[in-house]
């Protein structure tokens, strides 16, 4: 069985609403062999990494970046789960065991979410994680249909894991 490990960082209402859908996404009833395991940034590790086939990342935009939760997650999995950097720093080749698994976004920001998508997926891509989905950016309040794509997101990630 697949499995898909959902990391998010959701502080507030609006986040966890946000992280719920994409939750409710991978769990729908139509997607199968695909077992979620869903972790707050904080408390996920490597080792949920390297069991995983599929990632899902939530994060608020905070001044211009990803939460301080979300890229604790990262500095504590990056070099255990085939982070590569080049020379320069730069993301390496990434033919590390687990390289080309997929991963989608979602961010929230009040004004902007450029940059925390930026640092993200310089980071993903040092991981070698592919980009699978869009990434959802939310701005401002959290309507039915930011609700919607958040769901879509969730069951995006799920379905293409039920194919492998």
């Amino acid at each position: 069985m697949a499995r898909l490990l959902v990391v998010h960082h959701s502080p507030t209402p609006t986040l966890r609403s946000l992280s719920e859908a994409v939750v409710a996404g991978t769990r729908d009833e139509s997607i199968t062999g695909v077992e979620v395991v869903v972790r707050e940034a904080l408390e996920a590790g490597a080792d949920d990494v390297r069991a995983a086939d599929g990632f899902l990342l939530g994060t608020p935009a905070n001044f211009g970046y990803m939460s301080g939760a979300l890229k604790h997650f990262f500095d504590t999995i990056f070099l255990q789960s085939g982070g590569d950097l080049g020379q320069d720093g730069s993301a390496g080749q990434g033919e590390a065991s687990g390289s080309r698994r997929p991963y989608g976004l979602w961010v929230h920001g009040r004004y902007d979410t450029t940059g925390a998508v930026r640092s993200v997926s310089s980071i993903v891509q040092a991981l070698s994680w592919r980009q699978s989905a869009e990434v959802l950016e939310v701005l401002g309040d959290v309507d039915e249909t930011g609700l919607e794509r958040a769901y879509e997101l969730g069951g995006t990630l799920a379905a293409l894991l039920s194919q492998d």
